[in-house]
């Protein structure tokens, strides 16, 4: 379905073609502004990555005051989110309202990650600092009460394109064991420009606010070296194999540039064996997670979410009755 005029005049008007990293930093902490950010349940906790503290905030799905903050009473399901922002501009200051929603709609605890931004510390630090908080909380050392099969791990657009890689990396590597993840618009690919193999680029690419120059900025602020590109670790989409991998939903925007990756590595994933689950959310564009929670494309991602989530839950339920009757 085609928006209407007035929408794509807007769209084009705020589609900026470069990044200006401190133009875009200032920008996105104005929902810092948020009033809504003072009825947010919430502690900061913090681990360790090669001697640098990295900051988590736990978000909690009880609409009800806390009146303690044993935190294993609120909450034995937890999402694991990477927030996105290019790598470079967003926080988790900013996305105080993506999380607090996903908690409240999911009633599952939220931790959040501050991995450390580029274009001050380059691939593979942001990864390696989401990585590392993921590790802490799957061996129990960040939520002991919480078992490993209850964590989904979940990013958009750059946090998206991390999670993916940090699946990747868990199953080389035998870390630790993801049972699930859910992918929002992820960035999974490394050409933007005129050489790109998805039609989205080139159909969406210019005035539906993420542009396919912005996208190769955002590359150029990530990546250490043209070397970069090449890794799967950097750019899912080039992974000799997915097999074994988890249980995963990809949200896509059918005005995105980012919509054509996405599903094609689902439709990888799929071939590979791995349970995949892919939705195409319509009349959106990128970005539109940070919308206000009663946006219809905000309920329809959440209903999806939610879906994905409680889906797990049947199955279990029903593989239990059938243990009982063994």
């Amino acid at each position: 379905m085609a928006l209407n005029k007035a929408i794509q005049t807007i769209l084009k008007v705020l589609s900026e073609p470069e990044v200006d990293v401190e133009r875009d930093r200032r920008i996105a902490e104005l929902k810092k502004l948020d009033i809504t950010r003072i009825f947010m349940e919430k502690v900061d906790v913090r681990i360790s990555n090669d001697g640098y503290e990295i900051p988590i905030r736990i978000y909690f799905p009880t609409k009800k005051r806390m009146k303690e903050k044993d935190i294993s009473r609120y909450g034995q399901k937890v999402l694991l989110f990477l927030h996105g922002g290019g790598w470079a501009t967003e926080s988790i200051e900013t996305y105080e309202r993506i999380c607090a929603q996903l908690a409240q709609s999911t009633d599952q605890l939220v931790l959040s990650v501050e991995y450390r931004r580029a274009p001050e510390y380059h691939f593979p630090i942001p990864l390696m600092d989401s990585y590392a908080a993921a590790k802490a909380l799957y061996a129990g050392h960040l939520l002991p009460h919480i078992r490993p099969e209850d964590i989904t791990l979940i990013g958009d657009s750059a946090g998206g394109n991390m999670a993916a890689a940090m699946a990747l990396m868990a199953r080389d590597r035998g870390d630790f064991s993801i049972k699930q993840m859910i992918l929002v618009y992820p960035a999974l690919w490394n050409d933007y420009t005129e050489h790109t193999p998805f039609e989205s680029v080139r159909k969406n690419g210019k005035n539906y606010l993420l542009t396919a120059s912005r996208m190769e900025s955002y590359l150029n602020l990530y990546q250490s070296g043209p070397e970069d590109r090449k890794n799967p670790y950097f750019a899912p989409l080039l992974a000799d194999s997915l097999k074994h991998m988890p249980r995963t939903l990809i949200l896509t925007a059918e005005y995105d540039p980012l919509r054509d990756e996405g599903e094609e590595f689902a439709r990888r994933l799929h071939d590979a064996g791995n349970e995949v689950e892919a939705y195409r959310i319509p009349n959106a564009f990128h970005g539109f997670f940070a919308l206000g929670l009663k946006h219809i494309h905000v309920l329809d991602s959440l209903e999806r979410i939610h879906t994905f989530l409680e889906g797990e839950t049947g199955r279990e339920k029903e593989e239990n009755k059938e243990e009982k009757k063994a």
